[in-house]
């Protein structure tokens, strides 16, 4: 009886997850779709898989994906004030497949064979010439720096503030410009699963006051 139960609220909860991710992404047809290059044509498991995920990943539900190893040189400027840090996070995820150092097609415990180059991968020579991820943006920053929006406070553009909709824990990452799942924000921008247009700078002045 009791199994019978789990089985339903399961099922019950595997429904209403694809009716979420039906609703707000779509990855089919987006950059993201590997489709492909799988022999079922799946889309979700190159990322996540329901049985024997990679629990050590924290990050992301039931990863499925060989995740990077890779210690990268970072951005630096004498006019940055944020405190820079190794990717963590979702953005160590993008990094599994944008740093060039680990095959798209490696899910599910096999080695994969397809490796980004070029500018998909954007890790490949260290993260020095990209902007910085994995650090704190807080209004604190903000006011030290005296040319960050607060964050607190400040609009997104995309209904909340820019902690609210753009940050991951206070912390801004990979993600916070751009969404792997294409939702509907990137959707009507489309370019780059960017969720903020670059039309007359907007993305960058979201968060810059310049």
């Amino acid at each position: 009886m009791l199994g019978q139960q789990i089985e339903r609220l399961v099922a019950t909860a595997a429904v209403t997850l694809l009716g979420v991710v039906g609703a707000g992404a779509q990855i089919t047809g987006s950059p993201h779709d590997f489709a492909g290059l799988d022999a079922r044509r799946r889309i979700c498991v190159f990322c996540h898989t329901p049985h024997n995920a990679d629990l050590t990943v924290t990050d992301a539900p039931l990863w499925n994906h060989a995740v990077t190893t890779r210690t990268y040189s970072l951005y630096d400027s004498p006019t940055m004030d944020a405190t820079t840090n190794q990717p963590t996070g979702a953005s160590r995820l993008c990094l599994s497949c944008h740093d060039g150092s680990v095959a798209v097609d490696s899910y599910g415990g096999r080695a994969g064979t397809i490796f980004l180059a070029g500018p998909d991968a954007v890790g490949a020579d260290g993260l020095a010439n990209d902007h910085p991820v994995s650090f704190q943006y807080t209004d604190a920053l903000a006011i030290q720096d005296g040319q960050l929006h607060l964050p607190s406070s400040a609009p997104s553009t995309l209904g909340g503030s820019i902690n609210q909709d753009l940050l991951f824990n206070g912390s801004l990452e990979c993600a916070s410009c751009h969404d792997v799942h294409n939702s509907g924000p990137a959707r009507a921008v489309n370019d780059s699963l960017l969720v903020i247009t670059q039309q007359g700078s907007r993305l960058c002045l979201t968060c810059h006051n310049l």
